[in-house]
């Protein structure tokens, strides 16, 4: 299919992108929004993941073409002004650039076959703000988690704004669902994974103590932004860890710890190794 100059934001061939702004509905479609050159790209060289159609600005196509002139018969391209895009989407579309991508079957952790081998992950219960969601994946993917989990009503990591947040890690970093939460992490634990949950409170262990005798596989769990983690999870859980900080403040934000506790798991990591 040749490259296609759109200049009507009701034009049919665009009906998919009249749904951008309603995530629950682009669900329905069963379709993901990829945002932004870097997001795009890293959908089209994704092993897996399909792409459905790409809509651009005449620029941020000429920057794509590396990877679009190759595959002109696979889906759609449209070309269109950043005015239209913004008639079309009713936002500004970060570089100009946007594809819809084919969402991938919903995956359980017990379907997770990486679980088996990998020697780090990061659990999440009810987080639901999609920034963080796109932080902690960003997160994952800068200090080697492998996968990450999560609980019912945590954020779509395929949402478009956790998408735009993680720089495309939410494309690339393995993730599933465990649906009869916090049971779930009773199979962690016979998996061989040590579960560490992180937490404001003092009283627990502090996270420097389990670096310095780290165990050989560890899944970190955080709660929600609000509550924290539930009783019923850090019932389950082998360590309760916080992050020591000032007295005055009340706790971090949840993917500025998980990134200051994947930081510290692979600095230790990799002097160990």
């Amino acid at each position: 299919m040749p490259v296609i100059p759109v200049n009507d934001p009701q034009d049919p061939r665009l009906g998919d992108y009249h749904t951008v702004p309603d995530p629950v509905l682009l669900r329905q479609r069963g379709i993901f929004v990829a945002e932004s050159r870097l997001v795009v790209r890293t959908l089209l060289t994704h092993q897996t993941l399909q792409t459905r159609s790409v809509l651009a600005t005449r620029a941020a196509f000429d920057s794509l073409s590396d990877l679009l002139q190759d595959r002109l018969d696979e889906f759609p391209i449209y070309i269109a002004s950043p005015q239209l895009l913004q008639n079309l989407l009713g936002f500004h579309v970060h570089r100009g650039c946007l594809a819809l991508g084919q969402r991938p079957h919903e995956t359980t952790d017990r379907e997770l076959g990486l679980l088996r081998s990998a020697g780090l992950v990061v659990v999440l219960e009810q987080v639901a703000n999609p920034d963080n969601i796109g932080s902690i994946f960003r997160n994952a993917a800068a200090f080697g988690a492998e996968c990450i989990l999560l609980s019912p009503h945590c954020s779509d990591p395929l949402y478009r704004k956790a998408i735009r947040t993680s720089l495309g890690a939410t494309l690339r970093i393995p993730y599933a669902l465990i649906h009869d939460w916090p049971g779930g992490l009773i199979r962690l634990q016979e998996l061989g994974f040590t579960t560490v949950a992180l937490t404001p409170d003092s009283g627990s262990q502090r996270l420097g103590a389990l670096i310095k005798a780290l165990p050989p596989r560890i899944a970190l769990i955080l709660g929600t932004e609000g509550t924290g983690l539930s009783d019923a999870a850090a019932d389950l859980v082998n360590r309760l860890v916080h992050i020591p900080i000032a007295p005055d403040i009340d706790s971090l934000n949840v993917a500025t710890t998980v990134g200051i506790a994947l930081y510290s798991v692979s600095q230790a990591t990799s002097k160990s190794g």
